[in-house]
C-alpha cells in the first residue's frame, strides 16, 4: 500500500451490470478488502428487501421528496428503473473524494450513462471516474442467476431478461468489460483494474522529487 501522501486524486471506480449480472456481490467483496474504498449509499423509491436497512442498504425515500431532489439538482444521477427512481447524491461522491478516499459506485446502465454525461463537463469527476461492465457470459446464464435469488416473481424475472441485451449492448461505452465466471474470478478482475486506476500517473504525486 502506498503512503498517503502519495495519493494526488481518489478513484470514482464504478460497475454496473444487467440484473443479476453479479455486481452486487463484486462490489460488496471490493468493500471488504479494500478499506480505502468508500461506498456511497444511493437512494431509492423502491421498497426495501427482506433485510435491507434504510440508510445502510439504500436511502428509501418516497416519489414527491426524490422529486423535490431532483428538482433541487441534487442528484449526480438519476434513473426510472423497472418503475422506480434510483439516484446519487452528487454530494455524496465529490465529499468522499475530496476527503482523500476512493468511492465505489454500484449502478445500472442508465445511471452509468448520466454520470458518463457528466464527467463530459466537469473536470473534477472527469478525472476520477472509471468504468467497468460486468456480465455473465450467455442470457441463459443471466436467467439461471435471476432465477436463483428467489426475490423477484416471475413477472419481474421476464422483463429483466427482456431488458438484458440492451443493457449489454451499453458495454462498449465503459472503460473496462469482465465477463462474470466465479465470484473468486470476477473479485480478481476488478481488483486489479482498481489497483491500476489507483497507479495512473495524473493520481499519484510523488512528493519530495523535483524535475529538473
Amino acid at each position: 500500500m502506498e503512503p498517503e501522501s502519495m495519493t494526488k486524486s481518489g478513484v470514482l471506480l464504478l460497475i454496473s451490470a444487467p440484473s443479476g449480472g453479479g455486481k452486487t456481490t463484486v462490489c460488496a467483496s471490493m468493500l471488504t478488502q479494500n478499506p480505502a474504498l468508500k461506498r456511497v449509499i444511493t437512494c431509492t423509491t423502491r421498497s426495501p428487501r427482506p433485510g435491507e436497512v434504510n440508510g445502510q442498504d439504500y436511502h428509501f425515500l418516497s416519489m414527491p421528496e426524490f422529486e423535490r431532489r431532483m428538482a433541487a439538482g441534487e442528484f449526480l444521477e438519476q434513473a426510472l428503473v423497472y418503475g422506480n427512481r434510483y439516484g446519487t447524491l452528487r454530494s455524496s461522491v465529490v465529499d468522499v473524494l475530496r476527503s482523500g478516499s476512493d468511492v465505489l459506485l454500484n449502478i445500472d446502465v442508465q445511471g452509468a450513462a448520466s454520470i458518463r454525461k457528466v464527467a463530459e463537463a466537469d473536470p473534477e469527476i472527469r478525472s476520477a471516474l472509471a468504468t467497468v461492465f460486468l456480465t455473465p457470459r450467455t442470457l441463459v446464464e443471466l436467467e439461471s442467476r435471476l432465477r436463483g435469488r428467489g426475490s423477484e416473481s416471475e413477472e419481474v424475472v421476464a422483463r429483466r431478461l427482456s431488458a438484458a441485451p440492451a443493457e449489454v449492448a451499453e458495454a462498449v461505452h465503459f472503460d473496462y468489460l469482465v465477463v462474470s465466471e466465479t465470484r473468486e474470478w470476477d473479485l480478481r478482475r476488478v481488483q486489479s483494474i482498481y489497483e491500476a486506476e489507483k497507479a495512473r500517473r495524473h493520481r499519484v504525486a510523488l512528493d519530495g522529487w523535483r524535475v529538473l
